[in-house]
């Protein structure tokens, strides 16, 4: 069995929280701020606008030299304006538990991923953690900060 292992990122973002709320609650919108060479797509009909409890996710996405592959996730839990939890049913990983916390700070919203995540095959998965799966997974948290700040502006109260 692999090593299971964490990523955390935090994010101020200078709106209300109801915006960030109604964007981020909103499975169309993950596509956005998914690095395009991903080919990430979303291809399940999902029932309602926003993300509920029991709520099943289908995407193709390419990690790994292009080559498509099916990826189901379950909003296992949903708070509103606080938090949702996404699972993954089936997928790349052996198990993916992807955590959004929401929170009012002053000027805006403060957004918290904290992913845990175990890959595939054993000692084999661990390699493949430490030469490329680490990587791609700073790579991506980075650039939903970058795409963040394109579509919400750039955080610039530093009083928090």
């Amino acid at each position: 069995m692999s090593a299971t292992y964490s990523i955390k990122t935090v994010i101020r973002i200078p709106v209300a929280m109801d915006k960030a709320w109604d964007f981020f609650s909103r499975p169309d919108n993950l596509q956005l701020i998914t690095p395009e060479h991903l080919g990430f797509k979303i291809i399940s009909q999902h029932h309602g606008q926003q993300m509920y409890a029991g709520q099943i996710i289908e995407y193709k996405v390419k990690p790994l030299f292009g080559i498509p592959l099916y990826w189901m996730t379950e909003i296992t839990q949903a708070v509103d304006r606080k938090y949702f939890i996404d699972e993954q049913r089936v997928g790349p990983y052996s198990m993916w538990h992807h955590q959004h916390h929401f929170q009012e700070i002053p000027g805006g919203v403060e957004m918290t991923d904290i992913v845990h995540y175990r890959l595939p095959l054993g000692f084999l998965g661990d390699i493949a953690h430490v030469l490329f799966v680490k990587r791609q997974l700073q790579h991506i948290f980075s650039y939903r900060t970058q795409r963040v700040e394109s579509i919400f502006g750039k955080w610039t109260n530093e009083a928090v």
